[in-house]
């Protein structure tokens, strides 16, 4: 069967801005027939999501992530439909889903490493399982609920640094539905500050590139900060460190400032933000939602419940057709989408 499929074409260098051009569009074949065990799927959606540029790189820096390689297929969060199936407990139509789904329109998979999809949880909105619903809540959820100490009734302050992506979009109103009485943003534009405040209830919101982050910090949140949702790393959270509390909690999910620089995850802290983390004793240890996935059924849930409730507004920049998914993945790093980033491959 001929099938079209991404393969990483070039890599950008440890410390080079990644282009649409890394990418490479294909014609391959798979097989005809499917053994036992496995499955044939259609992809319908595909997931891009910050930390794949690290992947990117000969060495990830990471234990837990495996480098693509040059000229194969490159992978990630996926959702598909069943086509034909020899698993006993998968049948076609089917949809499901994977941490390590192929870029490619068709696949042959090992039907035991899938997941069996409800649609009626999300409201038949099956691309939510990449974000809301998915791996992207779950770190949020998990990461407020294992790393934040959140506490109902605390009037505690929560912030969140590239709020109005994937992540940070869902932390922010989790913190709030967690117990967080006072929630505020950081972002790269004055509509997406706009939305994270009317759409998504964000008590405020800081445009990082206009006037003075510090001082914007210290009038929102003139109690100070006691719980920071981490995405960027860098002098944003340099800023934010310097005005925590005594006994906070960082929830360290990303640094995609840092992800361009050949540094060591977690990135140190400047000599004078480490002092200050370790005189106000501000926890910041690595976040690793998969050492957590013993409470992913129950998670999942809880964000779906959210959903349905409308209490969880969701955002998603879908891009049509995986020849574009390259270009999808350098707009994300660039900070161009509001939302989950997602490609639909197949209608």
């Amino acid at each position: 069967m001929i099938i079209q499929r991404v393969v990483l074409n070039s890599r950008p260098g440890k410390n080079g801005v990644p282009v649409a051009e890394n990418f490479r569009l294909e014609q391959s074949t798979i097989a005809d027939t499917v053994q036992v065990g496995q499955v044939r799927v259609k992809t319908l959606y595909l997931s891009v999501d910050p930390y794949m540029r690290c992947r990117m790189n000969e060495d990830t820096g990471s234990d837990y992530l495996q480098p693509w390689q040059l000229a194969e297929v490159a992978d990630g969060g996926g959702i598909g439909v069943v086509e034909e199936s020899k698993h006993d407990n998968l049948t076609k139509g089917d949809f499901v889903t994977s941490f390590t789904w192929p870029w490619q329109t068709v696949a042959i998979l090992d039907g035991s490493l899938l997941q069996k999809l409800a649609p009626q949880l999300v409201n038949g909105r099956l691309s939510y399982f990449l974000g809301a619903a998915g791996i992207t809540g779950l770190t949020a959820l998990l990461g407020i609920r294992e790393k934040g100490h959140v506490a109902a009734g605390a009037n505690q302050t929560m912030v969140v640094s590239g709020a109005a992506g994937a992540c940070g979009s869902l932390a922010g109103q989790i913190g709030r539905l967690e117990g967080c009485s006072r929630v505020v943003g950081i972002a790269g534009t004055d509509e997406k500050c706009s939305i994270l405040v009317q759409e998504m209830g964000f008590d405020a919101a800081i445009n990082y590139k206009k006037g003075d982050v510090a001082k914007q910090l210290r009038e929102l949140c003139p109690g100070g900060v006691d719980v920071y949702f981490d995405n960027v790393g860098g002098d944003i959270s340099d800023t934010v460190i310097s005005q925590m509390n005594q006994n906070s909690h960082i929830i360290l999910c990303g640094q995609i400032s840092q992800y361009n620089k050949d540094v060591p995850y977690p990135p140190p802290l400047p000599p004078d933000i480490e002092k200050i983390q370790k005189e106000r004793n501000i926890t910041r240890e690595r976040f690793l939602v998969l050492n957590y996935m013993d409470k992913q059924e129950a998670s999942v849930l809880q964000l779906c419940q959210w959903i349905q409730e409308g209490k969880l507004k969701v955002r998603e920049t879908v891009v049509e057709g995986l020849a574009n998914i390259g270009a999808a993945f350098q707009s994300m790093m660039n900070g161009g989408n509001i939302g989950k980033q997602i490609v639909s491959v197949s209608k």
